[in-house]
């Protein structure tokens, strides 16, 4: 990825965070002629901790914009099944083909935040990597201006811009910076920690679940399986005395025993990754000048596997709001998306609290199900007419 070496003084935006919800912001609103330019503290192409796996919504905003393909052509394994784990009981669901969505995908991140962010390279974005935002730019009504940025090979400079992006996740330099408030959190977390594996060869996706521990299997690319243990994040960190390796293996075996044993025989690429847990949060997402899309304005447990797709969804809701201009737009797409992640968020974090039994877990899996319908739907409307957000009704 290339950096370009001189930097006008003036952009329609500037997104701050370069992984699925900026790299996506940016794409749309280049596409619409929009000067933006992208920063990102990382280097192109760098993973990061991530559950993979794209619901329907999410393969849909794909297919929409052209790129579905392009995950395909990445070596990422189409899904047509989904199997849920209740103990010993299993409950497969085939995936079926519709809305121009021929099943499901989990891309790496390396593959996934790579294509987005060529792709909005390719409609006339700017992005500077290795660059970090250290402060922002006011005029004398507080309104945000610009940001300072810090690339290491140039100093700081600040770039003058009519919004602010904040794209970079929960621990957000932009949500610091504009001091925006969280009015909702989560009451629970979980811990996770996980690895890859070669030579596991899954109908799809697997999801386990024990009373206080359940599991995944999400196949994704060059062959790999990303194999996950997930329980109550304090449960997770009492336990001080074991390694990633010893812990890992005996919660596998403890909720998935028919797996742990396979993956015993299984070849590991990379190292082991834990996840400490943090518990979900929505907060405020728009002010004069700045706004706020991706993990650094709403997060969730990742228990439900669902962050990639909400990202792809809101990075939508936002660059249409940008479009349409003004500070009421930036208000309703806080609103809109605030509505549609309502059920998903409460849901979530019932899951995430541990405190189910089997047939509680199967009813709250249900409720996730209507809650992404209803998003899928939401999604649809945008190609027909503007989006409302669909009431919570049941959908077979």
């Amino acid at each position: 990825m290339t950096t370009q070496s001189s930097v006008p003084s003036r952009y329609d935006a500037v997104i701050v965070g370069a992984r699925c919800a900026g790299a996506a912001t940016a794409m749309l609103l280049a596409r619409q002629g929009r000067r933006i330019l992208v920063v990102d503290r990382s280097r192109y192409g760098t993973d990061t901790l991530s559950t993979h796996a794209l619901m329907r919504g999410g393969v849909l905003q794909l297919h929409r914009w052209g790129l579905l393909s392009r995950i395909r052509a990445a070596g990422t394994p189409t899904i047509r099944r989904t199997s849920f784990h209740y103990g010993d009981d299993v409950v497969a669901i085939p995936i079926k083909a519709r809305e121009g969505v021929d099943g499901l995908y989990a891309p790496r991140r390396t593959v996934i935040d790579s294509l987005l962010i060529d792709a909005a390279v390719e409609a006339g974005a700017e992005v500077v990597h290795g660059a970090r935002v250290v402060d922002l730019q006011r005029d004398r009504e507080g309104r945000i201006t610009g940001v300072v940025i810090d690339d290491n090979r140039r100093g700081r400079r600040g770039i003058s811009t009519a919004l602010v992006v904040g794209a970079d996740g929960a621990d957000s330099s932009v949500a610091r910076l504009v001091g925006a408030r969280t009015y909702r959190q989560g009451r629970h977390a979980s811990g996770v920690i996980y690895g890859y594996w070669s030579g596991l060869d899954l109908d799809g996706y697997h999801w386990y679940y024990r009373p206080g521990v359940s599991a995944g299997a999400i196949p994704t690319n060059d062959g790999l399986t990303c194999v996950f243990v997930s329980l109550d994040a304090a449960r997770l960190l009492a336990d001080h005395h074991g390694d990633l390796e010893r812990r890992y293996h005996g919660l596998l075996a403890e909720v998935a025993p028919d797996l742990a044993r396979t993956v015993a025989w299984a070849e590991r690429r990379g190292m082991y990754h834990g996840f400490a847990g943090r518990q979900g949060y929505l907060r405020q997402s728009w002010g004069p000048g700045w706004t706020l899309v991706g993990d650094a304005g709403y997060f969730k447990d990742p228990i439900t596997a669902h962050g990639i797709t909400d990202a792809l969804r809101d990075a939508e809701m936002l660059a249409r709001a940008i479009i349409d201009g003004g500070d009421s737009a930036l208000a309703h797409y806080q609103t809109t998306r605030d509505d549609l992640s309502h059920g998903l968020f409460e849901v979530t974090d019932d899951i995430a609290s541990y405190a189910w039994d089997l047939e509680t877990l199967k009813r709250w899996h249900l409720d996730l199900s209507e809650e992404m319908s209803r998003e899928v739907a939401w999604v649809q409307a945008l190609d027909t007419a503007p989006a409302e957000v669909p009431p919570h009704v049941a959908v077979a």
